[in-house]
C-alpha cells in the first residue's frame, strides 16, 4: 500500500524531523530577538519612571485587554529596527561594529593521519591546510613529504570550503589492494566518519579519501547573508548604474505600475461584485462558489494558466495582480455589506429612505471601513506577487530584478530589491492608514 512503503514513511519522517528543526531554529530567534526587547523595555521602564504620562489610554484605570488604550511606542519601533540591524550585523561579522560572533577558520592548521599499507604496516603523515578569504592573496603552501610510505601533505583551502585529500594518490602502496586511513589524530575513523581536527573536521567518504572541512565559525557566509554595509554599497551602485542595463528606479515604476493597475482592476469588480453579493440573495448564490473556490487558490498557481491565455506581455502579469486583488476585494466589500447594523438601515427606512438612499447613506457608509482593510490585505498580496508576475518574461521591475539576481547567487541586489520592495509597501500602508483616518473618521463609533 502507498501509505506503508517503507520510502512514504522515510520521506514523511524527514518532513517532521526537519519542521522540528525549523521550529526549534525559529523558537531560538525569536527568544533572542525578545531578550533585546525585555532589555530595553526594563532600561526604558526605568527611565520614563515618574514621569507624567499623556494621551487618552494614560486616563484609564484598565487598560490591559483594552485594545484602544493599546498605542504603538515609537521609541520600541526605532529600537526594534535597530536591533534588528545589530544583530544582522553581528551574525555577518559586519566592519561597522566593534566586535561579532566567531568567525570561519583562516590560518594554518594541521592533523596527524595513520594509514596502514597491503603488507599491514602502518605509518603516520601529518597534513597541513591553509585556510584563507576567498580572492585573497595567500601565499602557496609547501611542506616535504618526509619518510615512510605515508607522505606528508600540504592543502590550500577557501573559508567555509571543504576540499578532497586523496591520501592514497600521494602515499607509497596507495593504490594497492588493502592500504586505509586508519586513524585520525590517533582517534579511529571509517567510511561516512567525521573526526574533529584543529581548525574543523576531517570527513573520510566511502572510498576511504579524506574530505577536510574548516570550520565555518558562528557567522553567516556573505553568499547567503551579505553585511549590511555590503548591501547599502550595491544599492549605491545599482542607484547610479543599474542591473542589466535597466536602472534601478525604472525598475520600481514598472513594479509599481503593475501592483497599481492590477490593484485597480480588483477594486473596479471586486468591489461592485462584493455589493451585489451582500445585497442579493440570488447574486450571492450564484457567485459564492466561485468566489469560495477561488479565494485559496495562491496566485503563484496561476502562472502557467495566465502564461496560456494571456501570453507572456503586460496583460499576463496584470491579469495576474488582478486575480490576486479581485477576491480579496469581492469578500471584504460583502463583508462590509453584512456588517452594517440593521437599527440603522430600520432607521432610515423610517424616515423615509429610498433603497437608493439607503445603499448611498447607509450601507456604503457604514462598509468602507471593511473594505479599506480588504485593500490594505489586497495591495500587500499584489505586492507579495509582484515578484511571481515578473517571471512571465518580464524584461524589467523589481521582481524581475531579485530573480535575474538570484540566478547569479548575488544575495546583496536580492536583498536590495526585497528592502525596497518592503519600504514601498509600507509606505503604501501608511499612506492608506492616513487615507483611512480622514475619509473614514466614524470608524469604530458605532
Amino acid at each position: 500500500m502507498f501509505f506503508t512503503s517503507s520510502d512514504f514513511l522515510a520521506e514523511f519522517g524527514f518532513m517532521i524531523t526537519t519542521s522540528l528543526w525549523m521550529i526549534l531554529g525559529i523558537a531560538l530567534i525569536f527568544a533572542v530577538y525578545l531578550v533585546f526587547s525585555s532589555a530595553f523595555a526594563f532600561i526604558y521602564g526605568l527611565y520614563a519612571k515618574g514621569k507624567q504620562q499623556t494621551g487618552f489610554g494614560s486616563l484609564k484605570t484598565v487598560t490591559f485587554g483594552d485594545e484602544s488604550a493599546v498605542v504603538a511606542n515609537r521609541i520600541a519601533s526605532v529600537l526594534g529596527v535597530v536591533t534588528i540591524f545589530f544583530l544582522w550585523g553581528l551574525a555577518t561579522e559586519s566592519k561597522l561594529l566593534p566586535f561579532s560572533l566567531p568567525g570561519p577558520s583562516n590560518g594554518d592548521f594541521q592533523f596527524e593521519y595513520t594509514a596502514k599499507n597491503a603488507a599491514g604496516e602502518t605509518d603516520t603523515a601529518k597534513v597541513t591546510y591553509r585556510v584563507s578569504k576567498e580572492g585573497a592573496d595567500v601565499e602557496q603552501l609547501e611542506v616535504a613529504p618526509g619518510d615512510g610510505f605515508a607522505k606528508d601533505d600540504a592543502v590550500m583551502l577557501i573559508e567555509r570550503r571543504n576540499k578532497i585529500l586523496r591520501a592514497q594518490n600521494n602515499d607509497d602502496g596507495g593504490k594497492e589492494e588493502g592500504y586505509q586511513v586508519t586513524e585520525i589524530n590517533g582517534q579511529a575513523i571509517a567510511p561516512e566518519q567525521v573526526v574533529e581536527v584543529d581548525g574543523g573536521e576531517v570527513f573520510m567518504t566511502r572510498r576511504g579519501s579524506l574530505s577536510i572541512r574548516p570550520s565555518g565559525g558562528m557567522t553567516m557566509e556573505a553568499l547567503f547573508l551579505p553585511p549590511p554595509e555590503q548591501v547599502w554599497s550595491t544599492f549605491v551602485q545599482l542607484h547610479n548604474e543599474g542591473y542589466q542595463g535597466v536602472s534601478l528606479w525604472e525598475n520600481v515604476f514598472w513594479s509599481l505600475a503593475r501592483v497599481f493597475m492590477g490593484f485597480f482592476l480588483g477594486c473596479l469588480f471586486g468591489i461592485p461584485l462584493g455589493y451585489a453579493m451582500g445585497l442579493t440573495g440570488w447574486l450571492r448564490g450564484w457567485f459564492d462558489p466561485i468566489v469560495e473556490f477561488m479565494r485559496p487558490v495562491p496566485p503563484l498557481a496561476l502562472i502557467p494558466l495566465v502564461i496560456i491565455w494571456f501570453g507572456i506581455g503586460e496583460q499576463g502579469k496584470v491579469s495576474l495582480l488582478f486575480l490576486a486583488a479581485l477576491w480579496i476585494m469581492t469578500i471584504a466589500a460583502r463583508s462590509g455589506v453584512s456588517g452594517v447594523n440593521i437599527s440603522k438601515v430600520h432607521a432610515a427606512y423610517s424616515l423615509g429612505a429610498s433603497k437608493t438612499q439607503i445603499l448611498t447613506r447607509v450601507i456604503i457608509p457604514n462598509s468602507l471601513p471593511d473594505i479599506f482593510t480588504g485593500a490594505r490585505v489586497a495591495m500587500g498580496v499584489c505586492w507579495g506577487t509582484v515578484v511571481a508576475a515578473e517571471l512571465v518574461a518580464a524584461e524589467k521591475g523589481i521582481g524581475k530584478m531579485i530573480i535575474a539576481a538570484s540566478k547569479f547567487q548575488l544575495t546583496d541586489i536580492v536583498i536590495v530589491g526585497i528592502v525596497i520592495i518592503g519600504i514601498i509597501g509600507f509606505g503604501i500602508e501608511v499612506l492608506m492608514r492616513m487615507m483611512e483616518k480622514r475619509l473614514i473618521p466614524w470608524k469604530g463609533r458605532g
